[in-house]
């Protein structure tokens, strides 16, 4: 049997023949000018990827925004940041209790995600879409959106939302602490 390879360069095998060493080399050389053709692609489309944020476009500064959101959340007990690429994760005792979000998979919003209770997200995204919504991936687990891009960013709901979102993913006795 050829392979899809050898097929696309129009080799046919005779019945019950084994191929030869030349149109083995002839495969073998057109599978790498494939994988350089799809790596050259690749790196193409990498170098054209725009920037995600004109702030950091200078380097590996942090969103402005991300500033802010860390004092709120960074004053709980506990609470640590991971900061990835441009995005961050809080974290409490190794459990996630908010994400900073910026251009994720390239939709343009800049969000602060927090944990909610059941059905609480679906509610918030479906009653204020403007400023709620229901990110990818952990939307359908209990996550909800705030935009944080928009004009005026009430920083005292920011900080309610994300005690709430600490409350749930917190150890029981870490609560009792406070």
């Amino acid at each position: 049997m050829v392979s899809p390879a050898l097929q696309a360069l129009g080799v046919r095998q005779a019945r019950n023949r084994p191929l030869g060493l030349k149109v083995f080399r002839k495969a073998l050389m057109a599978q790498a000018k494939l994988k350089a053709a799809r790596n050259a692609r690749r790196k193409v489309t990498a170098k054209a990827k725009p920037q995600a944020s004109a702030e950091l476009a200078a380097g590996n500064r942090e969103h402005p925004i991300l500033r802010p959101l860390s004092k709120i959340c960074l004053l709980l007990p506990e609470a640590a940041r991971r900061d990835l690429n441009e995005h961050a994760d809080f974290r409490v005792r190794g459990k996630v209790f908010a994400y900073f979000l910026n251009n994720h998979h390239g939709d343009g919003i800049v969000s602060v995600c927090c944990k909610s209770a059941l059905g609480e997200n679906v509610d918030r995204a479906s009653r204020e879409p403007r400023r709620f919504y229901l990110p990818s991936y952990i939307g359908p687990r209990g996550w909800f959106g705030l935009r944080l891009d928009g004009e005026g960013v009430d920083w005292a709901e920011v900080r309610d939302l994300v005690e709430l979102s600490y409350g749930l993913v917190a150890p029981k006795r870490l609560l009792s602490k406070q």
